[in-house]
């Protein structure tokens, strides 16, 4: 089931510790909640559709997506109905970085930088269903 992020938190607690990462998330990129959405299905993922373009593509929407086994990763819009292009990941060793983390690695595509992500999506986890998920979501505020 996909919700907008701002329309609620689900009723599991990992939904709603997800709802408060995207948020802080969203804030440190100066965007607003209502461009996020979540997808509550295994594996959980997140939208946030972006007011910007990327190099190479000026005629597609750009998208910052994450899941709870890849992390976050950059992406294109097609034109039809098709999946989105991923055209970089952000790896590293967490499925939740720092928001500044996710802020330099988008700026890092936007400016064609390939010094930060990956051009292949990283198994950082396994879905391992929503009370998983959240005890690695609590995990992030005390790491």
């Amino acid at each position: 089931m996909t919700t907008p992020l701002h329309l609620g938190r689900g009723n599991h607690p990992a939904l709603t510790t997800l709802h408060d990462y995207l948020a802080e998330v969203t804030a440190a990129l100066g965007i607003g909640m209502e461009s996020c959405t979540v997808d509550h299905d295994t594996p959980v993922s997140a939208y946030i559709a972006l007011d910007q373009r990327l190099p190479g593509y000026p005629d597609r929407d750009v998208a910052l997506l994450w899941d709870e086994v890849h992390g976050w990763s950059a992406a294109i819009e097609t034109h039809s109905a098709e999946d989105m292009i991923v055209v970089r990941y952000l790896g590293g060793t967490t499925v939740t970085p720092v928001p500044a983390r996710v802020t330099r690695f988008l700026t890092a595509v936007q400016e064609d930088d390939h010094r930060i992500g990956r051009l292949d999506p990283p198994a950082l986890r396994t879905a391992g269903g929503l009370d998983d998920l959240h005890a690695v979501l609590r995990s992030r505020r005390t790491a």
